[in-house]
């Protein structure tokens, strides 16, 4: 194959694939956190796969598990099945496409759900509709597990992000760091608790729930 294409989503010539730089900063840091909270079998849904480089990274770093990509873009479809098709990895299934707001998904049940890099560049009920689907295809203790910049209470937030959410906003109004006081709120509507925020690399958080209830 050609070199994959920079990061962005629109349809282009050639080669499918597209690269986001960011994944080669934080997939590893990503890896060491999932090593504790995925289970050791089942099925781990990717909510907005975006290039598909984090879900072959997961897929080989945990070859017991099965991958399921998602995104609702055909750009990201058709560069998730690029990658997918190059690395030949049984455990990485074919994307589907998945919009978060949809009331139904089409993947019944999964026994993780990841979520990198989403809530910020979504509209807020897209986070809205993460929760209510992830509340509804994870059993009792499965985890939800999101990657990415947030605002803390009684934590400064960074440079750097504070400039990063203004450009955001600035993009789409829709868009920007969300407050995660606000984001574990909405988990909690749906069941979900938060289990635990471990500080990032590059001012980011892994942000772990787990499903409560019957």
């Amino acid at each position: 194959m050609t070199r994959p294409q920079p990061f962005q989503m629109a349809p282009g010539e050639g080669d499918p694939r597209r690269s986001a730089p960011h994944v080669a900063r934080n997939a590893e840091p990503i890896v060491e956190v999932l090593r504790r909270i995925l289970p050791d079998r089942g099925l781990v849904l990717e909510i907005a796969s975006g290039t598909g480089e984090h879900a072959l990274h997961f897929a080989r770093a945990f070859p017991q598990l099965l991958w399921q990509p998602s995104d609702p873009e055909p750009a990201a479809l058709r560069s998730i099945e690029a990658w997918r098709a190059e690395a030949g990895l049984f455990n990485l299934l074919p994307a589907v496409a998945l919009d978060a707001r949809a009331a139904e998904w089409p993947v019944p049940a999964a026994d993780a759900i990841l979520c990198i890099n989403m809530v910020h560049i979504s509209p807020w009920s897209a986070t809205s509709g993460l929760m209510r689907g992830a509340g509804r295809l994870l059993a009792r203790g499965a985890r939800l597990y999101l990657y990415g910049p947030y605002v803390q209470a009684e934590v400064e937030t960074a440079p750097s992000n504070a400039a990063f959410d203004a450009d955001l906003r600035a993009r789409n109004p829709e868009w920007g760091l969300r407050d995660l006081d606000d984001v574990v709120a909405e988990g909690e509507r749906h069941g979900l608790v938060l289990d635990e925020v471990v500080p990032m690399p590059a001012n980011n958080l892994s942000v772990v729930f787990r499903r409560s209830g019957a």
